[in-house]
């Protein structure tokens, strides 16, 4: 939370006096002319915005009506007057603490007791945080205070107002409350399996409107809601884990988990339920793990697969839906975060006919989108694009996709098998674990077919002694093997916040030139810095991109690959051969402002 701001001392927009009989609203006439008082805008656009209004009147907040009108500042940087800069601005002029709401970091639980919903709706308030005999209430209407004395007395709590924007207290008043009434109701529900009979497997969001009433299941609404924040907050997963008495919900958001909210355990099984439904599980089988999938569509037609998985775990089942944005699909691979040289490699590695390329990295390194992107490029009407996967991530019209089912001994193998007999020209194998598997994606490659893979190993030339490990022969991948790609994902500064400064620290110094130093040279003069604002919820980060190490066998490399292979002297070679390490592809990054040290000395393995 900001702290408070001086009170400017101007006859426009200040707070009513102590012991005032009578609150009022704030106008539009007097905040066009604060502002441009204040030089935000000119005076003529203020009178055109007041003369706007009486010929065609709303009951929108003034603020809403400066930016529904999308006014460029007379200030740099000149951009747009958005709502957050008003409301920030607002709270200066009346001398109020600023609140930017941010529900990730608003316990709904305790704020939502304070009053109730009527109440907040009538006065446009929302308790904010609740700590002790101390509340903090947001609202948007500065001037009206009445109610801050009644309340505290009513209710012996300490009251602060702060101000907050006008459109987040609208939504999160209706949304905070519902959340909390449906919580409520759910509690008292003992028996959900067998009231929810009717279903589809195309989830439609948000048909339910914001407002729930007592004929609303409530279930329904927490699942609606749950999915709807998480697509609204860029979630990558979504994680429901039981314990004893309450559940948490968690988000993964660029990489990191952040707590969302605490349900009552009876609830969370519920929702649980109500998903398995959804996503055509067993709903009374909790003794196993299982997987699902469902497809949601949003109010604006945009359409997210969510892949389940559940877990049975000491206090019951954990549930966690990992995203599929299907933006990932007709992302440029620069936006994954390639550079020309790299995507050059990788574009070389693909456009051959025939042959094995494997993609490396721990879980969550962004294997799925790297090859499902390549998959999107390659999947022209000319050839057969075939994957076998476990499960499948995400449904694409352009491939010809079929599940691992291990109970009916369809593992990776036999779905290689299978597709050989399907007239393929491209083959994906989501993953080469065991012999067989290897050895089927070797003689597809052998028959002419590119074959793309991944395997689990912490850089790219570790994926040869890998395959050799699971008992690969040497000349067979010799033959067959084109290159590998190792990669992983950092975070990337926020654009709207980040800053240069010199790059003088000297332990990062030591750092860059140990580990860089070798490859590229002197450290940049500059590099940028995470600072935090609401674009990137103060943390400095918005978004994820990939670095990469790209691996492609010469007859160099190939002459070092034998049955006892020396790891050290093939990751030498690749070097000598052009490989960039991954920590170079993070620093490359660095000195392009794009992330920082940290985040891939975190991610990064070093260098051999």
């Amino acid at each position: 939370m900001a702290t408070p701001a001086a009170v400017i001392q101007i006859p426009k927009l200040v707070p009513a006096a102590k012991g005032a009989k009578s609150d009022r609203f704030v106008t539009l006439r007097e905040t066009v002319d604060a502002l441009a008082e204040d030089g935000f805008i000119p005076q003529e656009t203020a009178d055109k915005l007041l003369h706007d209004q009486r010929t065609t009147p709303t009951d929108d907040h003034p603020l809403v009506v400066v930016m529904k009108a999308r006014i460029k500042s007379l200030k740099p940087p000149n951009r747009a007057l958005d709502i957050e800069k008003l409301t920030e601005w607002m709270a200066a002029r009346v001398g109020m603490p600023y609140f930017h709401i941010d529900p990730l970091k608003i316990d709904m639980n305790s704020v939502t007791t304070v009053v109730s919903s009527d109440y907040a709706a009538k006065r446009n308030i929302l308790p904010v945080q609740v700590s002790g005999r101390d509340c903090i209430i947001a609202t948007c209407e500065p001037f009206v205070i009445g109610w801050q004395r009644d309340l505290g007395e009513m209710l012996k709590l300490n009251i602060q107002m702060v101000v907050a924007n006008p459109l987040d207290i609208a939504r999160y008043v209706g949304e905070f409350y519902n959340l909390a009434r449906s919580v409520k109701r759910g509690k008292k529900e003992e028996a959900l399996n067998g009231t929810i009979s009717n279903f589809e497997q195309l989830v439609e969001l948000g048909k339910a409107g914001r407002t729930l009433d007592a004929n609303d299941h409530h279930i329904v609404h927490l699942v609606d809601w749950l999915w709807q924040y998480a697509f609204d907050q860029r979630a990558s997963d979504i994680h429901v884990e039981p314990r004893r008495e309450v559940a948490t919900i968690r988000f993964r958001i660029d990489g990191i988990l952040h707590q969302v909210y605490q349900v009552p355990t009876t609830v969370a099984v519920a929702m649980t339920s109500r998903i398995k439904i959804l996503s055509r599980m067993d709903v009374v089988e909790k003794r196993r793990p299982q997987d699902g999938r469902i497809k949601t569509r949003m109010p604006d037609g945009e359409e997210i697969e969510l892949r389940l998985s559940t877990l049975p775990t000491a206090f019951g089942e954990k549930l966690v839906m990992r995203i599929f944005d299907p933006d990932v699909l007709v992302r440029d691979f620069s936006e994954l975060g390639f550079s020309t040289d790299d995507f050059d490699k990788w574009k070389g590695l693909i456009n051959h006919p025939g042959g094995i390329v494997l993609v490396t990295g721990p879980t969550g390194s962004g294997k799925t989108t790297t090859l499902y992107s390549t998959l999107k490029m390659l999947a022209t009407p000319e050839v057969n694009v075939c994957t076998i996967e476990d499960p499948i991530e995400m449904v694409e019209p352009a491939f010809n996709q079929m599940q691992v089912q291990n109970q009916i001994d369809l593992g990776f193998a036999e779905g290689v098998r299978a597709l050989m007999r399907q007239d393929p020209d491209i083959i994906m194998v989501g993953e080469i674990r065991d012999l067989q598997t290897a050895e089927m994606a070797i003689q597809s490659a052998l028959t002419g077919h590119l074959v793309l893979s991944t395997l689990h190993t912490n850089d790219a030339p570790t994926a040869i002694s890998r395959l050799l490990d699971l008992g690969a022969a040497s000349y067979l991948i010799n033959s067959t093997l084109l290159g590998v790609m190792a990669q992983r994902l950092v975070r990337t500064l926020c654009p709207h916040c980040k800053e240069k400064e010199p790059f003088t620290d000297p332990d990062e110094l030591k750092i860059w030139h140990k580990t860089v130093f070798p490859w590229k040279g002197e450290a940049p003069k500059d590099i940028y810095r995470p600072v935090g604002c609401l674009d990137c919820r103060n943390t400095g980060y918005l978004g994820r991109v990939g670095i990469y190490e790209i691996l492609i066998l010469d007859e160099n490399i190939r002459r070092l690959i034998v049955d006892n292979a020396d790891l050290a002297a093939i990751t030498a070679e690749a070097y000598r051969a052009g490989m960039k390490p991954l920590r170079l592809s993070g620093a490359m990054k660095v000195a392009q402002g794009i992330t920082t040290l940290d985040e891939v000395l975190k991610v990064a393995p070093p260098a051999s």
